[in-house]
C-alpha cells in the first residue's frame, strides 16, 4: 500500500526525489575521473558542471510529477509511490512555478559553466544549444501537448543525456578536447541509465497501460522488457571492456567490483510480481551505478 504523504515539506521532498540525484552525477564524475587521469582536470568544471545537473533532475523530477497529473498517468490506480501533487498537497500551479524556478537555476548555472569553460563563441554555442536542449528534455518528457515519455522514447532521451552527452561532454568542458575511448564509458552510463529508467516502466507497466503511456515495457510486454533489462546491465559491461582495451588501462576493470549488485538487481526485477517489490530496485540501480563509477575512477587513476 502506499503510505499518504504527511505534510506539504514531505510533498515537495518526494516531488524532488532525492533518490534520483546520484544517477543524475553519475556521468559528470566518470567525465571528470577521465579527464584527471589526462590531467586535464579543472574542480570549477566540475562544481557548476554537477549543480546545473543536479538543478536539471529536479527540474525533470518536478515535470513528472506535474505532467503525468495532467495526463492521468497519476491516477488513483498508479502502482508506484504516490507523486506531490497528486496528493493534493502541491497545486499545479505551486509546481509549475517551481519548474520555472529550477528551470532558471540551470539556464544560469550552465551558463556560468560554459564562462568558466570555453573561450571559442561557436563552441559556446554549440553547448549552450545543447543545454538548451537539455532543459527541453527534462520538461518534456511528460509535460506539454505531447510528452516524449508517453510514445516510449524516454529511453532514448536517457541513453544520450546521462550517458553519451553526459560523459563526452563533461570531458570535453574540462579538457576542450576529444578522446575517442570516452565513448566507450559514455555507452556504459548510458546503458546502465536506461535500466534505472526501464526498471521504473516495468513496475508502473499496468498503470501505464489504462494511462496510454506507451513505454517500451508497454510496447514490449513484461517478459520482454526484463530481458531488456539484462541486455542494458550486461551491454553497460562490455562497454567497459571496450574502453579497457581501447585506452590500454585495464585498471578501469575495478568497475566490475558492483557486477554482482547490478546481477542481484536484475533478478529481483525477473521476479518481482509486484509494484511494491520492484520499486526499491530503482533507487539500489541508482546508487550501484554511482557506486560503479567511484570504482572505475579508482582502478583508472591507481592501478
Amino acid at each position: 500500500m502506499k503510505r499518504e504523504i504527511q505534510s506539504k515539506k514531505e510533498a515537495w521532498l518526494h516531488a524532488v526525489r532525492l533518490r534520483t540525484l546520484p544517477l543524475s552525477l553519475a556521468s559528470i564524475f566518470a567525465g571528470s575521473f577521465l579527464a584527471y587521469s589526462l590531467h586535464v582536470f579543472r574542480w570549477e568544471i566540475l562544481l557548476f558542471a554537477s549543480l546545473t545537473t543536479i538543478f536539471l533532475q529536479i527540474l525533470s523530477n518536478l515535470a513528472n510529477d506535474y505532467g503525468d497529473t495532467v495526463n492521468g498517468a497519476d491516477h488513483q490506480e498508479r502502482q508506484g509511490p504516490i507523486r506531490a501533487v497528486q496528493s493534493g498537497l502541491i497545486s499545479l500551479q505551486e509546481m509549475k512555478k517551481a519548474m520555472y524556478f529550477f528551470g532558471a537555476f540551470s539556464l544560469v548555472s550552465g551558463l556560468l559553466l560554459l564562462y568558466l569553460a570555453i573561450q571559442d563563441w561557436s563552441l559556446f554555442f554549440i553547448f549552450f544549444g545543447l543545454g538548451i536542449a537539455s532543459i527541453w528534455a527534462a520538461i518534456s518528457y511528460t509535460s506539454g501537448s505531447n510528452p516524449y515519455g508517453y510514445l516510449g522514447l524516454g529511453d532514448i532521451s536517457v541513453f544520450l543525456f546521462f550517458g553519451l552527452i553526459g560523459v563526452i561532454g563533461t570531458f570535453f568542458l574540462h579538457s576542450i578536447d576529444f578522446n575517442a575511448s570516452v565513448i566507450w564509458v559514455g555507452l556504459s552510463l548510458g546503458f546502465f541509465s536506461t535500466t534505472v529508467l526501464n526498471i521504473n516502466n516495468i513496475r508502473d507497466i499496468e498503470s501505464d497501460k489504462k494511462a496510454g503511456k506507451k513505454s517500451i515495457p508497454v510496447r514490449m510486454g513484461r517478459k520482454a522488457a526484463v530481458g531488456y533489462n539484462w541486455f542494458l546491465i550486461l551491454a553497460g559491461y562490455i562497454s567497459l571492456l571496450g574502453f579497457c582495451f581501447f585506452s590500454q588501462n585495464w585498471g578501469s576493470a575495478l568497475g566490475f567490483i558492483v557486477f554482482p549488485i547490478m546481477f542481484k538487481i536484475g533478478l529481483s526485477v525477473e521476479k518481482g510480481k509486484t509494484s511494491e517489490e520492484i520499486d526499491p530496485n530503482l533507487k539500489k540501480m541508482a546508487l550501484s551505478t554511482l557506486l560503479w563509477v567511484i570504482f572505475f575512477g579508482i582502478g583508472l587513476l591507481f592501478l
